[in-house]
């Protein structure tokens, strides 16, 4: 890409954000850069609009869509509406659970933009979630609730996304490999050494760039994005020019184009320098 890109899709933990959840400066003066020249900036993240971080609401990133839950959702954050949705059907949900359940992992999901969790996972959320920033976001962005299984049956709708915790290594790369068998019609991926993210086969953050783009009749030539995770790999391959963090692990930085530098050190800024002063 030889000129500034027209969007800038970006992850958020693991490359945005540094490991303590915060903004590097030098990121933050580059998005303030990108925007005045005019670039759409658009947050692509496993989290719900309720969870993007206070330091992006600055008015300067006139950030106004996002795509959240892996690419469940594109939603308007002026108009607070959904610009498109793709959700797991509840018997889906159901059955996934049920067999989560077997394997006694715990387990949570995200229902119309909220996080909801069993009680009983909730208050043990320290056991299975080591990374202190992430557990701070449980624990903020779900609601505790008796049974998880018996809350879905009772309210009826479909899920945007689900999640396994899996400290096991072992098992978890049984399952990453396991679930796609037994689970046709779901996508499954993982953002943290100890998640499974589970979503609905066209819920992919790279399909929601596309259909972002093509309501806002942009070229995904035009565009650029950034990740570190295996739910970031639909959204380097869709993007113009795909660039994936030093901290990302082989395989995704095989599939981009471009391999920056790791989260902590504001590897988003060092390309946006060869596009804008800052």
């Amino acid at each position: 890409m030889s000129v500034e890109p027209k969007l800038i899709a970006f992850d958020l933990d693991g490359t945005l954000l540094a490991d303590d959840k915060s903004l590097p400066e030098e990121n933050r003066r580059a998005l303030l850069a990108a925007a005045r020249a005019g670039t759409l900036l658009v947050p692509a993240t496993g989290r719900v609009p309720a969870g993007l971080p206070a330091a992006l609401t600055e008015p300067g990133f006139q950030i106004r869509w996002g795509i959240f839950c892996n690419g469940a959702e594109v939603y308007d954050l002026q108009a607070q509406c959904f610009v498109l949705r793709e959700e797991i059907a509840l018997d889906e949900a159901l059955a996934l659970l049920d067999f989560a359940e077997t394997l006694g992992l715990p387990c949570d999901c995200y229902q119309d933009n909220w996080g909801y969790m069993g009680r009983a996972h909730y208050e043990r959320a320290a056991e299975f979630m080591p990374i202190p920033g992430i557990l701070d976001l449980i624990l903020r962005l779900r609601t505790p609730v008796p049974e998880l299984r018996a809350y879905l049956c009772g309210h009826g709708e479909s899920v945007q996304k689900l999640q396994l915790y899996v400290t096991d290594q072992g098992l978890r790369a049984r399952l990453l490999k396991e679930l796609p068998e037994r689970f046709p019609s779901l996508a499954v991926t993982s953002s943290l050494p100890v998640n499974i993210e589970i979503n609905a086969a066209r819920a992919n953050k790279g399909e929601a760039l596309r259909r972002l783009c093509d309501s806002l009749s942009l070229n995904l030539s035009e565009t650029l994005a950034f990740g570190d995770g295996s739910n970031d790999a639909t959204l380097l391959q869709a993007a113009g020019l795909g660039v994936a963090m030093n901290n990302a692990d082989d395989a995704l930085k095989a599939a981009a184009d471009r391999v920056t530098g790791t989260n902590n050190e504001a590897g988003f800024a060092q390309i946006l320098r060869e596009f804008y002063t800052f």
